[in-house]
């Protein structure tokens, strides 16, 4: 998902604190195309959140399908002795 940025606010500030234009631009840029795509939106922690959730509901039901078969076995072993 695409994230707004603004190198040219970034550039500015950079400028305003006394880094060079071509420098600031530099860091604007590089910013940009290296460290922006890399930052997790909160739809990307949407989406995981709900990932995890369904995989946890899934491993519920499995532990619970291994119970009860792991009890039925148990009953069964029990009548035939």
């Amino acid at each position: 998902m695409a994230v707004a940025y603004d190198t040219l606010g970034y550039s500015k500030r950079l400028t305003a604190a006394g880094v060079s234009a071509k420098q600031a631009e530099a860091h604007a840029e590089a910013a940009r195309d290296y460290l922006m795509p890399e930052l997790a939106t909160k739809a990307d922690i949407a989406e995981l959140k709900h990932l995890i959730e369904r995989n946890a509901l899934m491993v519920t039901v499995r532990l619970g399908g291994l119970m009860v078969v792991g009890v039925g076995a148990l009953a069964a072993l029990i009548k035939l002795t």
